[in-house]
């Protein structure tokens, strides 16, 4: 038995090992001790309560996604910091202040369908998956693509649906959505994604120059038409695919 265990450890560090040199989501191939979970807590005190991060709920759940799990392993130790970290093919994973915001905007409710643009390491999606069990995310780079959704299976989150593709389109079969986020700049937002609101829903967006920054933007879409607030400055990488051709 004794043999054995020491076999089962032997694949594992090896795995890990391959996931970092292929720069992959350490989720991808193994879970570890959670080394980072007072890392995490402080994160939670200092970067969120301490700013405007009031729903108890967003505070608990950012408490308890092993961020670093979503990044290589090399990047691990700087996973819970107040910064993005690149995860491979010019994107990043927004910095934990960001996708607590964005979520605690939305505000989803249990049941609701949640479709997420820009899945990148699926982190955001994995946080999403703690408020409702219908959770829908697209990424238009496969390997991107293909590592989220890896990665998330491995961590136990299931129910989440990947898919590789344009998520200027949207995902009709499954519309009409109660929330939409998009988590990528662009300077204007995709009549497919409106047209996939439900009534009363709601869309989430960094909207304005994809060069140098944006404002994050929520439209609701109600019988009178769209309201629009506009909440904060924000800078994320761009938008592509059909977009660009506007």
């Amino acid at each position: 038995m004794a043999r054995h265990r020491r076999y089962l450890k032997a694949i594992s560090w090896f795995l890990c090992m391959v996931a970092g040199s292929l720069s992959l989501p350490y989720g991808a191939f193994c879970e570890s001790p959670d080394h980072y979970a007072a890392a995490r807590q402080r994160m939670v005190l200092r970067q969120l309560k301490a700013r405007d991060i009031t729903n108890p709920k967003v505070l608990s759940v950012m408490g308890t996604v092993k961020r670093h799990l979503f990044v290589s392993p090399r990047r691990a130790s700087q996973a819970y910091d107040d910064h993005p970290l690149p995860i491979g093919e010019g994107q990043t994973i927004s910095q934990p202040y960001i996708v607590a915001l964005m979520t605690q905007i939305l505000d989803i409710k249990p049941g609701e369908k949640v479709l997420e643009i820009g899945t990148g390491s699926g982190y955001q999606a994995a946080v999403l998956s703690y408020f409702t069990d219908q959770v829908w995310t697209i990424e238009i780079r496969k390997g991107l693509a293909e590592n989220a959704s890896k990665c998330l299976r491995a961590l136990g989150y299931e129910k989440i649906s990947v898919k590789h593709g344009d998520g200027y389109f949207g995902w009709p079969e499954y519309a009409p959505f109660d929330a939409i986020m998009v988590t990528a700049a662009a300077n204007h937002i995709a009549p497919h994604l409106l047209d996939q609101l439900k009534m009363g829903g709601r869309l989430l967006i960094p909207l304005g120059s994809t060069t140098y920054y944006q404002t994050l933007t929520k439209i609701t879409k109600t019988p009178k038409g769209n309201e629009v607030e506009h909440l904060l400055g924000v800078v994320f990488v761009p938008m592509v695919g059909k977009i660009l051709e506007k």
